[in-house]
Order: C-alpha cells, then sequence, then structure tokens
C-alpha cells in the first residue's frame, strides 16, 4: 500500500464492515505473518469491533523452572528461545496474524511494563493499538481474565470475541492454530466457553488434562466432560490410550458476556472485588495503560480461572487442536526445541562434547566442555550457571527459594538489566564496590535520586550527559568523568541523539540496587 495513501481499510470478515481511519493518527500495522499485511482497527471504529477478536496476553511469572535465563525481574516470557526470538514477541505475532484481530490487551506486572513495551515495539505495533493493565502483584488468572472482560465490554462491547493467551506458550503451527480459533470463536458466539485441548503425544504428567463428551456442530469442537488435574504416569498412560483426553493448554475464548456470566454464577467471590477494582480504573479507561490500585486487587482471591469457572460452569466446550504446542515449563522442553547431534546432546553457543550423551548445554559467554557425563542440563550465563541431571530438574525451583532465603540478587537480576531509560550491566562487584557499565537511550533519563549508603564514580564512554549533581546540573563528554557523593541528589540523562555509554563505579558499605530513594521519574516510579 502507498505511504501517499491518506486512509487505510480493514475488514471484519463475518459482518462485512468496512472502517477506515487516517494513518497519519493510526499507522497500519505490517507483521511478517505469511506474507501478508494486517491492518488492526482502532478503538475509535467501536461498531466494527463489536464483531472483532481482541486477544488477552497474560504475561507474567516467577522465573524460577527455568533459572537461571528465567529470573523474577526477566520471567520466562522475556526469555529467549534458541532461535533469538522471546515468546512474548511469538504470542504478539501469532495473535497479530489471527484475522479480524482488532486490539491486543496485555495484563502483566507493574515492574514487567516497560520491558513489554519495548517487545511490542520490536514487532511493530504503535501505542494505541494495545491496552496495558497493569497488576501490582499476580493474582492468577481469574483476576486478570475478569478485569480484561470488564474493560471489553465497557469500552468495545459484550458481545466481542477474546482470546485468552498466555505468553509463554510456543505454537508453530500458525496456520492449524488460527484454524483451532476461528472454531472456538464460531463456539464463544453461540454462547459456550471455549478453552483449547492438546492431542497428547506421549503420557505427559506434568500436564491437566480434559475428559470431552459429545461432538458439537463445530468442526473439532466437544462438550467438556471433566477437567483432571496433573495425573501420576499409570491414569495418563490411560488418558492417551482412551482418546478421549486432551492436554489442557490454558488457552480460552468467549465472550465477555458470558464470562463474566459464568463468574456472577459461579464464583462471586472473583467478580465482586473484580468489579470494585474496575469501578476505581474507569477514569484511565482512555488510557491505554491503566495501573490497578494495589489495596483493591489485595481483596481479589488468588485463583486460577480453571478453579473459579471453567470446572464448574456446565456450557465448556473444548476445540481439539491439531497444533504442536508447549508451555515450554522446563530445561527438558527447552532442549527439544534444539536438533540433537548422533549422541543425544543437544544446546546453543560455543560447546565441545567428549564421550558425552543426552546432555543439554547452553552456553553464552565461555566455551563449555563436557567430558564423559550424560543425561545433564548446563546452563551457563553470565553470572550463575546450573548443572542438573535430567531426572531433578523440577528440583531447579529449589535453587531460585535457597538463593532467595540468602538474599542473593541472582534469584532475581540477570548481570544485565533492563530499565525503561536502558539497561546496565554488572561488570564487577566485591566487598564495598561494585562496577557498572550504564547505557542510557536517546531521550531516556534516570530518576532524581539519593543512596544513603554509597558514592558513585561517573566515565562517560560514549554520547552526551547531562548531570544532574546537588544544585548543579552541567555536562559530561567523552573521556570526561564526575563524582557524586554520598546522600546527594542526582539524576543523569543521555543529552544526545545517540545511547550515552558510562562507566559507574559505587563506592560504600552497601552497593544493594534497593539502596535508592527516588525523587523525581518520568516513567512513573515515584510511590507517592
Amino acid at each position: 500500500m502507498p505511504a501517499s495513501n491518506a486512509f487505510t481499510r480493514t475488514r471484519i470478515e463475518d459482518k462485512g464492515l468496512l472502517i477506515r481511519y487516517r494513518r497519519s493518527a493510526h499507522p497500519s500495522i505490517r507483521p511478517q505473518c505469511s506474507g501478508t499485511i494486517r491492518t488492526f482497527a482502532t478503538f475509535a471504529s467501536r461498531k466494527a469491533l463489536l464483531v472483532a477478536l481482541v486477544p488477552i496476553i497474560l504475561s507474567g511469572g516467577a522465573g524460577t523452572r527455568l533459572w537461571p535465563l528465567s529470573r523474577e525481574t526477566a520471567p520466562k516470557p522475556f526469555m529467549p528461545l534458541p532461535d533469538g526470538e522471546t515468546l512474548l514477541a511469538k504470542t504478539i505475532m501469532r495473535a497479530i496474524a489471527l484475522p479480524n484481530t482488532a486490539a491486543l490487551i496485555t495484563v502483566t506486572n507493574r515492574d514487567y511494563y516497560f520491558h513489554t513495551k519495548d517487545v511490542y515495539a520490536s514487532a511493530g505495533i504503535p501505542p494505541p493499538q494495545v491496552v496495558y493493565l497493569l497488576e501490582p502483584f499476580g493474582r492468577n488468572t481469574a483476576a486478570a481474565v475478569a478485569l480484561a472482560a470488564m474493560y471489553v465490554e465497557a469500552t468495545i462491547g459484550a458481545d466481542s470475541t477474546l482470546l485468552v493467551l498466555p505468553a509463554d506458550h510456543l505454537i508453530r503451527d500458525a496456520a492449524a492454530f488460527a484454524t483451532a480459533v476461528e472454531g472456538a470463536a464460531s463456539l464463544a458466539r453461540k454462547g459456550w466457553l471455549a478453552t483449547f485441548g492438546i492431542v497428547p503425544t506421549h503420557p505427559e504428567t506434568g500436564y491437566g488434562y480434559i475428559r470431552f463428551a459429545e461432538a458439537l456442530d463445530v468442526a473439532n469442537t466437544f462438550r467438556v466432560d471433566r477437567f483432571i488435574e496433573k495425573p501420576p504416569l499409570a491414569d495418563a498412560n490411560n488418558y492417551v490410550a482412551t482418546g478421549r483426553h486432551v492436554w489442557n493448554s490454558g488457552m480460552f475464548c468467549f465472550t465477555p458476556s458470558a464470562i463474566l456470566e459464568a463468574f456472577a454464577q459461579h464464583s462471586p467471590a472473583v467478580l465482586d472485588p473484580v468489579r470494585r477494582v474496575w469501578q476505581d480504573l474507569r477514569s484511565q479507561a482512555n488510557s491505554s495503560m491503566m495501573e490497578i490500585d494495589p489495596a483493591l486487587f489485595a481483596a481479589v482471591p488468588d485463583i486460577s480461572i480453571d478453579y473459579a469457572v471453567m470446572e464448574k460452569a456446565g456450557n465448556v466446550a473444548v476445540v481439539r487442536g491439531a497444533f504442536d504446542w508447549s508451555d515450554v515449563g522446563s530445561w527438558q522442553a527447552v532442549s527439544a526445541l534444539c536438533e540433537p547431534d548422533a549422541e543425544g546432546n543437544r544446546g546453543q553457543g560455543a560447546r565441545v562434547a567428549i564421550s558425552t550423551r543426552d546432555t543439554f548445554v547452553h552456553a553464552e559467554d565461555r566455551v563449555v566442555a563436557t567430558v564423559g557425563v550424560e543425561n545433564l542440563v548446563i546452563v551457563d550465563t553470565p553470572d550463575a550457571v546450573l548443572v542438573a541431571h535430567r531426572d531433578h530438574l523440577q528440583r531447579v525451583r529449589e535453587v531460585v527459594s535457597e538463593l532467595k532465603a540468602r538474599g542473593h540478587d541472582a534469584y532475581k537480576l540477570h548481570r544485565t538489566v533492563a530499565r525503561p531509560w536502558g539497561a546496565f550491566t554488572v561488570l564487577q562487584e566485591g566487598p564495598g564496590f561494585k562496577i557498572k557499565r550504564i547505557e542510557v537511550k536517546a531521550g531516556g533519563a534516570l530518576s532524581l535520586q539519593m543512596h544513603a549508603h554509597r558514592s558513585e564514580h561517573w566515565v562517560v564512554v560514549s554520547g552526551e550527559a547531562r548531570v544532574t549533581n546537588g544544585e548543579r546540573v552541567y555536562s559530561v563528554q567523552v573521556n570526561e568523568s564526575t563524582f557524586i557523593p554520598l546522600k546527594t541528589r542526582h539524576r543523569l540523562e543521555n543529552a544526545g541523539a545517540d545511547p550515552l555509554v558510562m562507566i559507574e563505579v559505587q563506592c560504600g558499605d552497601y552497593v544493594g540496587e534497593d539502596d535508592i530513594v527516588r525523587f523525581d521519574d518520568q516513567y512513573g516510579r515515584v510511590k507517592a
């Protein structure tokens, strides 16, 4: 489509509605999906969105099962897979490739907001097409889905079709997935609460199962008989043999009106406090970013949508998905994404394997050599190394718990940590000091802050810094330095158009990241 066109058009297939909007206000989106160019409807096009698909992406996690590549501040959705892409990015592209996708809603933690925005920006999605519902802390999936449904009901329409997608699932057959979504959307328009079941490829004890009953009038869809918790191996073998069971994927499709009615009937203890949260949020409804009040959210039960609604409702159907699927919930699952060699070894990075069998190695900055070992998972990162037997991978979370109990930052932080203004990398740390490489993107600025236990020495490597140091504001150029005394208000800003790179040396009796008092912040991180 020529750039000179004043208007962009898109068609909502089910009703044949044609939507127009100005390119200058809402640029079209061009994801590279099967060679097509797709355009999203704008939020202003209320009538069209009534028949549109609205994906709800649930993004979060504790960063325990895939430590050390996944951490508390950068959980699984942000973890790069062997192909270099993150699960969140793959989920976004999968959602916008679906027919009639009109807008995206992401429910995530407040701390992940800027990181998530960066992922959307990398996918080429302009801000008007994404709404963020920001939780102060996790309350499981029931609260997230109920709140998103209330938002869509109030701003788009009660008969829209919601597609609930966890941000950390991997689906590689986009066409088969789109076919399954089409079936689920058809069920949703008839009042069903649809879920997606995956045909088991083996007896898996790490997934829940769904037993289905009679077929419905949409291809590959069935009424749900019952949900089954993660079974022992003997039961899992039986479920696979019967052919009447599918894995519970945790993806759902329904209208806002249907799911909210189900909450009212089966889980008012969730619905009522979530409705109070929504009433408080309504004043922010015209914003693309809405922050949930912590006190109100604390009253919401911590429960999954499966327990709250799906296992209790009578109008639940399952789409039997014919696509490959993984929740990438363990290092075993990550290992399966890599091609094995003749000895069954898999991995990525610089690896040397001698007399090694069935071993997975993730190497980053160093060569990882294995000699005379088998059935191991080895994950090497700049600040932590995991060595585990394949039979004990479920205990990786115990490592995270132990690090947390010791107060070691490795359970939550990587050596390189993303911030809304850019990123920092810890180069070296010891008693009384820490050395960082700080990179501030164009237009970025750290908060006006103060530290109670450390002073800081700054050296500019590239770019131009604007420094607030007490009452003074001045420029620091390449190969120049400045000193920030203890308990002095200060701020670092990028004064140029190129990235600002700086080396920071911290000195003091405590150099933890929590030694900070913020007075002003352009990213809204100052606590009231």
